[in-house]
Order: structure tokens, then C-alpha cells, then sequence
């Protein structure tokens, strides 16, 4: 007898990060310079390896191309010294990388645990039975 294939299913794990990343490099724009600049550059550098590990995972190593150098140039810990318009345009530019990347990876993961028909099917499972005894909750045996 032959087993059947494993069914994959996607899921677009960088549209989170993606989109979170483009709203901090937009709002960020009027921050640059500041003394909580800082903080953006350690958002943003940390938001692009994540993506680059959803890159990975999706197969999708072009997006490095526009995930790495965003991870090298809003690096907090070696500042590069970039000129304030040039920076804004790499504002404008990561929030552009960000968006796109977010939209098209897209991640395999198992059937069994991709959603509603996995995880959240309502069967219970050993973990979540940890009430003991065999009477279901409020079955009424409670007190007879």
C-alpha cells in the first residue's frame, strides 16, 4: 500500500513583519536624527532578519538581495554614515523592499497544522485532557 503525500499548505508568515516594518520606516521619517532614532534602527534591522529567515524558509533567497542590505545599513550597532536625504530615500525604499517581500513569500507548512482543520478542530489532544478522571465537564455528576 502506498502512503499518501503529505498535503503542504502556504502561509504568508512576512505580511506581519512586512507591513509592520514599512509603517516604522514611514513613521520614522520625521525621527531621523533624533535621540529615539535608535530604537527604529534596532526595529528595523531586527524586522529584516526575520524576514530574511521567512525568505529562507520560503525558498525565496532573491528577497535577500533587499532584506540584507536593510539589516546592514539600519544596523544600530555600526552606524553607516549616510547623508539625511539619502537616508530618507532608503526610508521610502525599505518601506517599499518590506511590503513587497511580505506579500509574496509565502512559507510551506503542514496540512495538519495550517488552521482550522489542524489545530483548531476541537479535538482534544493528551496536553489539553489534563483534568483527569473520564466524566466530560459539566456532564452533572457532580454532586449525586
Amino acid at each position: 500500500m502506498s502512503r499518501p503525500a503529505q498535503e503542504t499548505s502556504y502561509a504568508r508568515l512576512a505580511l506581519l513583519p512586512g507591513l509592520l516594518g514599512a509603517i516604522i520606516l514611514i513613521a520614522a521619517l520625521a525621527l531621523i536624527g533624533g535621540a529615539w532614532y535608535v530604537w527604529v534602527q534596532f526595529a528595523v534591522a531586527i524586522l529584516a532578519l526575520i524576514m530574511c529567515v521567512f525568505a529562507v524558509q520560503g525558498k525565496a533567497y532573491w528577497w535577500l538581495i533587499g532584506l540584507v542590505p536593510i539589516a546592514v545599513v539600519f544596523n544600530p550597532v555600526w552606524p553607516l554614515p549616510i547623508d539625511d536625504l539619502w537616508l530618507r530615500i532608503l526610508h521610502l525604499a525599505g518601506a517599499v523592499v518590506f511590503i513587497a517581500v511580505g506579500v509574496s513569500i509565502k512559507v510551506p507548512v503542514e496540512a495538519k497544522t495550517a488552521g482550522p482543520a489542524g489545530r483548531y478542530d476541537g479535538k482534544a489532544t493528551s496536553k489539553q485532557n489534563t483534568r483527569g478522571g473520564s466524566a466530560p465537564r459539566g456532564s452533572g455528576t457532580k454532586g449525586k
